[in-house]
């Protein structure tokens, strides 16, 4: 078998006899030889040279199996189509740790909730300027318009809805464009609110016929309620509605009594007590200790092309994250993030979320330290657990390549890579253990787990 170029270092040649598949005998590749290495102080030559060899050896783990697609296709087609599955640029100046930001002023969009506290708050807290970055917030009036402001450019990364990457990567709902979560941004920080008038109709049983509003199709708040209510046996597509409502016109239209409650982010929930129109009849951390909510993300190809200008924005939101989790820093955080550019809402209201101690417009103060709470780790877990609620309700149909999916949505390694170095601690546990109502997920069977359901949309 004739020797033939390796895509990932055209001065090397990969021969039959090498059984790593980089030298072009396997003498050469016992000795290590001269050729194959960089030029003395060459580190950013063997930084790529390593992470393309692993890339390669990580899809084409069998020597002959390797061998036989750099003959099929050269040296260029091979890596041409690796890296438009592997943000290569990235990968190697995370190695590298070095090199000047390729943009400092961003444009970052966010919607006015709790759940985008440490984007929001990384602004005037100054977690931004640390980076050496210039950062303008642009408040956005809903998810859709956040998504197409994505597609379009117009941002450069921006605040979503934990299940819209993933939507987006997919195109469902939209034109299909790569998106990468780099962090989760909180976790908790919804709630089921329901109008004053339903008091008297705590029991889910009672909800045939209400109209609900989630902040979008796509979301964690639309999966979960759909999924207690059907735990509570209603059908979520015939026995209530539910409507898309941005997150800031949710209480105004309560009430207009134009809908009996909601399942949303914080501060709507606390805002219908504050202003008497509503109580909060559950917190969704009572569903699912631990959900995740919203997630910061970008373009895959804003990953790939600015990975000096990515890897300080991420660790600016991994500093803010790490910042809001700490309960003692809660109030300075409902101060920063209170005013009209930010949430616009009274201080008391945000206060009240992000401390937890708050009244439940049942004549109640309850004290839930965790009602919201802020970790960064983009759980792949997590990501597989959405993937199944989308399938459960037939917005993505057939069969569902989950691992694929996540691993190229959801960048562990990365956020797992820059929590160490702001000596925050990396969970080591994989994957991240669910359990919705009581009922575990196991992420390696994701296909029976959406069987399991007796409600579910049919086929």
């Amino acid at each position: 078998m004739p020797a033939f170029d390796n895509p990932f270092n055209p001065h090397v040649r990969l021969g039959a006899a090498c059984t790593c598949g980089k030298h072009g005998s396997q003498a050469e590749h016992d000795a290590g030889s001269a050729r194959d290495e960089p030029a003395a102080g060459d580190a950013e030559t063997l930084n790529a040279r390593v992470i393309q060899s692993a890339v390669m050896r990580a899809l084409f783990p069998r020597d002959a199996t390797r061998r036989r697609f750099l003959a099929a296709v050269g040296s260029s087609g091979a890596l041409a189509a690796i890296s438009s599955l592997v943000p290569f640029g990235a990968l190697e100046a995370m190695a590298q740790d070095k090199g000047p930001l390729e943009k400092k002023d961003l444009k970052i969009g966010f919607i006015p909730i709790t759940c985008a506290t440490p984007l929001i708050m990384a602004d005037p807290l100054g977690f931004y300027r640390k980076q050496g970055l210039n950062v303008t917030l642009n408040k956005t009036a809903g998810w859709a318009l956040i998504r197409d402001k994505m597609l379009n450019k117009e941002h450069d990364a921006s605040h979503f809805l934990s299940p819209m990457p993933l939507a987006i990567s997919l195109g469902l709902g939209s034109a299909a464009q790569a998106m990468n979560v780099a962090t989760i941004q909180n976790i908790n920080g919804q709630a089921i609110t329901l109008h004053v008038k339903h008091k008297d109709k705590r029991d889910p049983k009672l909800w045939k016929g209400f109209k609900f509003a989630v902040p979008f199709d796509y979301s964690m708040h639309n999966y979960l309620l759909r999924y207690y209510v059907a735990e509570h046996g209603l059908d979520p597509d015939r026995d209530i509605q539910i409507r898309a409502v941005p997150p800031p016109e949710m209480v105004a239209n309560l009430r207009a009594d134009n809908i009996d409650g909601f399942l949303a982010p914080d501060p709507v929930n606390q805002r219908a007590v504050y202003d008497g129109v509503g109580f909060i009849h559950l917190l969704s951390k009572e569903i699912w200790e631990g959900h995740p909510c919203c997630a910061f993300a970008a373009s895959k190809e804003f990953v790939s092309t600015m990975p000096n200008t990515y890897r300080a924005l991420l660790k600016a939101i991994i500093d803010a994250t790490a910042y809001a989790s700490k309960p003692d820093n809660r109030k300075e955080i409902a101060a920063a993030i209170a005013p009209a550019n930010y949430l616009n809402q009274p201080v008391t209201v945000v206060e009240q979320v992000l401390t937890g101690t708050f009244a439940d417009g049942l004549g109640n103060v309850r004290k839930v330290p965790d009602r919201i709470d802020f970790d960064p780790f983009p759980w792949q877990s997590f990501a597989v657990w959405i993937l199944t609620q989308m399938k459960r309700w037939g917005y993505v149909k057939g069969e569902v390549r989950y691992k694929d999916i996540v691993e190229q949505v959801y960048l562990t390694t990365d956020a797992k890579k820059r929590m160490k170095e702001e000596g925050i601690l990396a969970p080591a546990e994989m994957p991240r253990k669910i359990v919705v109502m009581g009922k575990p997920f196991d992420v390696a069977k994701p296909d029976a787990y959406v069987e399991s359901f007796a409600i579910k949309k049919s086929a």
